[in-house]
């Protein structure tokens, strides 16, 4: 298909700290014992896409992602992984490397994304419609409350509902408005030229960008050179595309409609407005180039995926949360594991005490000991984990090599690799950094456990 694919693969995203560290950059972060980054390249690899730049913010973070693409893709695809600098946003990321860009069109995805979407159907419509940008959108994921109703950790202070406020033409294939992360009630402003010749326009805010883009290379490029101070492709990129699509300036080299040796844009576009309001043809972006004789406009396209698909980012404590529960339950399909008869997984290494249960949607990795008269419910534990007698572990994600002590009770939480949990501590909602000792006894609700 001729498409390049870069996944934006990010560093020590501070939106996950203290999930993330030093040890463990976002792209490592497991998922059901496995690292997210695993779950998107077996999601290009379906694709037949296996020519991929890794993209990673932090020379630390690129050598530790480097080394894991080196042992678990070998054979399989070629992965090369570029170091950016840090805080770049993903617009700078792609500025670092565009000289690595050569192919006609660029397929870009965020290296955090869990879904089950082909992209290769997102190159299939940017192609078919000649577009200049093609986002993926999907339905809004619901995030499920820990089992006390509280959000997680950094995530429980409420906030202002955000969406974001897409407009699609009457075919559904065209993007007219796109704001990012907009508070319900403010208001949005539409622009006039593109709603008067698009005819009408549909108002959605149950669909979010998934951060899965199509773009022609010589557009991304021009946009990235053009605009220096472009951080974000979902914030600054695409919407800036969307609003200039009717007077497009990333073909500065076509030709113009010229009258008397002047340009006739102005007049054009009035007469165009009264025509192009009746206009109830597939791509209002033909009539607009068909009028003129000229291709000043550029196409802003559109996959929706269906509603029966998943596709989830990483991109939250709460996120996180919820992506491992639904692996290891309604979308366990992605988790590439076969579960038991008793909708689990259990390791035939693993090691379980008399009286202990492991509920349906649990995981317990390799070589992890539990003790006696413990209870895990939708839980997933990683490996050699040791877990002492009368533990009760709900809804929470313990990582490799964690020590809990006996009598502990652990909820809507997450403790990350070699923490360490004393005798008796009761855990609500909260996140323990990796390596990190709660001392014994403790009562914690909606805390983190980090080093200062």
């Amino acid at each position: 298909m001729d498409f390049q694919v870069v996944i934006l693969a990010g560093g020590f995203s501070s939106n996950l700290q203290p999930l993330v560290s030093k040890e463990v950059p976002k792209a490592l972060l497991p998922v059901a014992n496995r690292p997210v980054l695993s779950y998107v390249l077996d999601l290009l690899e379906s694709s037949n896409l296996k020519d991929l730049i890794v993209v990673v913010e932090g020379e630390d973070a690129a050598l530790k992602v480097g080394g894991w693409i080196s042992s678990a893709c070998v054979d399989r695809l070629h992965v090369e992984v570029a170091a950016v600098a840090e805080n770049v946003g993903t617009a700078g990321a792609l500025r670092a490397i565009a000289h690595h860009l050569t192919a006609k069109d660029i397929l870009i995805v965020s290296g955090d994304i869990v879904s089950d979407v082909s992209p290769g159907a997102v190159a299939a419509t940017h192609r078919r419609h000649d577009a200049s940008v093609t986002a993926m959108l999907c339905a809004e994921p619901v995030s499920g409350p820990s089992e006390s109703g509280v959000a997680s950790g950094k995530d429980k202070t409420k906030k202002p509902a955000c969406y974001d406020i897409i407009g699609l033409d009457s075919s559904k294939q065209f993007l007219l408005h796109i704001a990012t992360g907009v508070e319900i009630k403010k208001d949005t402003r539409i622009k006039k030229s593109i709603l008067r010749a698009a005819g009408k326009m549909e108002i959605r805010s149950d669909l979010m960008d998934s951060h899965i883009y199509a773009f022609k290379r010589s557009v991304l490029q021009k946009v990235l050179d053009q605009k220096p101070t472009f951080r974000s492709l979902k914030e600054d990129v695409l919407p800036y595309l969307v609003r200039t699509q009717l007077r497009s300036e990333v073909f500065p080299d076509e030709k113009t409609v010229e009258d008397n040796g002047k340009n006739n844009m102005q007049n054009n576009e009035l007469v165009l407005s009264q025509i192009l309001s009746n206009a109830s043809l597939p791509s209002f972006h033909q009539v607009y180039e068909s009028f003129l004789n000229s291709r000043k406009t550029h196409k802003c396209c559109v996959y929706i995926a269906d509603e029966s698909k998943y596709c989830v980012r990483l991109n939250s404590i709460q996120a996180y949360m919820d992506v491992n529960r639904d692996v290891i339950g309604d979308a366990n399909h992605l988790s590439g594991y076969s579960f038991s008869a008793h909708h689990n997984i259990v390791h035939p290494s693993a090691e379980l005490g008399s009286k202990t249960t492991v509920g349906p949607h649990c995981m317990l990795g390799e070589g992890s000991q539990v003790g006696d008269k413990c209870s895990v419910k939708r839980s997933v534990i990683g490996r050699h984990c040791r877990i002492g007698s009368n533990v009760k572990v709900v809804n929470s994600v313990v990582m490799d090599h964690a020590t809990i002590g006996d009598g502990c009770s652990i909820q809507g939480s997450v403790i990350c690799s070699n923490a360490q949990l004393q005798e008796r501590v009761s855990l609500r909602d909260c996140q323990v950094e990796a390596g990190y000792v709660v001392y014994a006894g403790g009562e914690h609700k909606g805390e983190t456990f980090a080093r200062k």
